[in-house]
């Protein structure tokens, strides 16, 4: 079987926006067994566990991977974003069983405290090593290039949801 012939796996991402109307984004952890190594950002997403529902799977992979709970769903996508990894990638990422992800998106508003936030939540291996609010525009440039489409398509639906709160 080529590669392109394999699934996607079922993925949630999460865009979680503040009161002023910026982003979270992380910082990728170097973990090279991983989907890259770091030093590239991005907004938290992960995989959905079998039977699980994908807003329940966004709320636990935002708690995992940066220990938000204080959050408001503002909107969820209309349609699944698939993206295929890089050839260099295929065939040994998640063991070799995706070609890539198909990922349904959240918009969240935090409405906690920064000091909320927590890399390193008990009982899971850190996905990021910084993080940072960053104005929606300049998202996109930060982001590896293997994915900007699929962050294009989430910015273009999400932005009339994520203006600063009044």
């Amino acid at each position: 079987m080529t590669t392109d012939a394999l699934p996607y796996r079922p993925c949630v991402g999460i865009m979680v926006v503040n009161h002023e109307g910026l982003v979270w984004i992380g910082r990728r952890a170097n973990r090279p067994e991983k989907e890259m190594t770091g030093g590239w950002w991005q907004m938290p997403q992960g995989g959905i566990d079998p039977g699980e529902e994908p807003a329940v799977a966004a709320h636990r992979e935002l708690a995992e991977e940066t220990g938000m709970r204080s959050v408001t769903l503002l909107a969820e996508s209309r349609d699944w974003f698939p993206y295929d990894l890089p050839a260099e990638m295929k065939g040994r990422i998640w063991g070799g069983r995706y070609r890539g992800q198909t990922q349904r998106w959240f918009a969240f508003r935090f409405e906690g405290h920064d000091r909320e936030i927590d890399l390193s939540p008990p009982g899971h291996e850190p996905e990021f090593d910084a993080w940072r609010w960053a104005p929606l525009d300049e998202v996109l440039g930060l982001i590896v290039p293997f994915k900007r489409d699929v962050y294009r398509s989430v910015i273009d639906e999400f932005r009339p949801v994520i203006a600063p709160a009044t």
